[in-house]
């Protein structure tokens, strides 16, 4: 199974996750566009940044996710991370805005990602096998 890794550059720490693929069309469309590089926003315990790709609603498209799945966020085109509650979450779940597309599973731990602050830049590549 294909993996992208992504590279958190300052001014947070620099921190790398790698994400192995889903078998989805999202999956396929992202790889596709990798590399690629966007600036991290944040909202509650999430990370999302831009992405050069479109795609449309997937049968499995969800707005509650756990920590280590990585979600395309259709309405704003981004890709998202959430590691932790949102400002639309219910007690301790991971609720994104909307519903996204989950394409990825995160290999590391995405707490680490409450470093990143707004601004960071990202950096979307294929792992190295």
């Amino acid at each position: 199974m294909k993996r992208l890794t992504l590279h958190f550059d300052g001014p947070s720490p620099n921190l790398e996750l790698t994400v192995k693929l889903r078998a989805t069309p999202t999956a396929v469309a992202v790889l596709a566009a990798a590399p690629f590089t966007a600036t991290t926003q944040t909202w509650g315990d999430e990370v999302y940044f831009d992405a050069p790709v479109s795609a449309a609603p997937e049968s499995d498209a969800t707005d509650v996710v756990t920590a280590g799945e990585i979600a395309f966020w259709l309405a704003g085109s981004c890709i998202a991370i959430g590691y932790g509650p949102t400002p639309v979450s219910q007690a301790d779940e991971i609720r994104l805005a909307s519903p996204c597309n989950i394409w990825a599973d995160a290999e590391g731990d995405v707490k680490t990602l409450a470093a990143v602050r707004p601004g960071t830049e990202v950096r979307v590549t294929e792992a190295a096998d």
